[in-house]
């Protein structure tokens, strides 16, 4: 039970990668939030999808050269959200996610819609107030308002903007973003459009030893590769070139990550939640880099 919530962690499916110890250093959540999705709804199922995806791949990576040690890692479920009540649900997410930063260890979250980035950065920040967050991403996610409301799947990225302050946000793979939404959050952080590792080559060594969160947008990667998610976009990277890049952050500090906008629904084949899947094996190995 979550202490000034009622509500409590559910697992009815376990990712492959994962232990039945509870006090692993990292815990893994599912955060079925599908609240402000403004295209193609679905999202809740995205943990869900992605853990029976897990089953199909190995626990060995060969982008990082390294296994997924289970003892490093439990599944906590998914949590359960008020229905109807974003404002609600976020101080859940917050609340779950601050226990595990003050209890030491770190998180893996699977969503769900983007907006569940925002209380899980504002739980991390408690613990690394020099955080920086490195963002993998179709749309820039910066407006100060949409749909009529500050807390969206499309202004998460302005909260966490106006949360941490200027420069310390890295937008990598953005190609899509009104033009007024753009020029009203330039300076705000760091965007990178279309291209995700050779710009991410460039940032890491001026952020080197820093406390990075990475958030993982899975419509980053072009709708050929990745088509089960609300707001596909042409025009993406590979699911080549997203877990070359994963797998690029290897050695860094990173203390948080989450992986978002999976909505199987729209994918028949299931390829979508297999790349979802493969990039939490590599997000896994970020996380408990002492694993073997």
């Amino acid at each position: 039970m979550l202490e000034g919530h009622s509500t409590e962690w559910m697992s009815p499916h376990k990712l492959l990668w994962s232990s039945f110890d509870q006090n692993a250093p990292c815990v893994i959540m599912g955060i079925p939030l599908d609240e402000t999705t403004s295209f193609r709804p679905g999202t809740r199922f995205g943990p869900a999808a992605t853990r029976e995806a897990s089953m199909a791949l190995e626990d060995f990576s060969i982008w990082q050269r390294r296994t997924v040690a289970p003892e490093n890692y439990y599944d906590a479920g998914d949590l359960v959200l008020p229905m109807g009540n974003v404002e609600n649900a976020l101080g859940v997410i917050e609340v779950a996610a601050s226990q595990i930063v003050q209890s030491g260890r770190k998180f893996m979250a699977i969503g769900g819609e983007h907006l569940i980035t925002y209380p899980l950065v504002k739980a991390v920040l408690q613990a690394y107030p020099d955080l920086v967050v490195i963002q993998l991403d179709a749309h820039a996610d910066l407006k100060s308002r949409f749909t009529g409301t500050e807390l969206s799947h499309g202004t998460v990225m302005r909260r966490i903007v106006e949360l941490l302050g200027p420069g310390r946000v890295y937008q990598l793979g953005i190609r899509s973003g009104t033009e007024a939404e753009l020029q009203e959050a330039q300076g705000l952080s760091e965007i990178h459009f279309f291209n995700v590792l050779e710009p991410l080559k460039s940032i890491m060594p001026r952020i080197d030893g820093r406390p990075i969160y990475l958030t993982i947008d899975i419509d980053v990667a072009d709708p050929a590769f990745a088509p089960g998610t609300g707001v596909p976009e042409p025009g993406g990277i590979t699911s080549q070139e997203l877990l070359k890049a994963v797998a690029y952050l290897a050695g860094s500090n990173i203390v948080g990550a989450d992986l978002v906008e999976l909505a199987p629904a729209y994918d028949n084949t299931g390829q979508t939640g297999l790349l979802a899947a493969a990039l939490v094996r590599e997000c896994l190995l970020l996380l408990a880099p002492d694993g073997k």
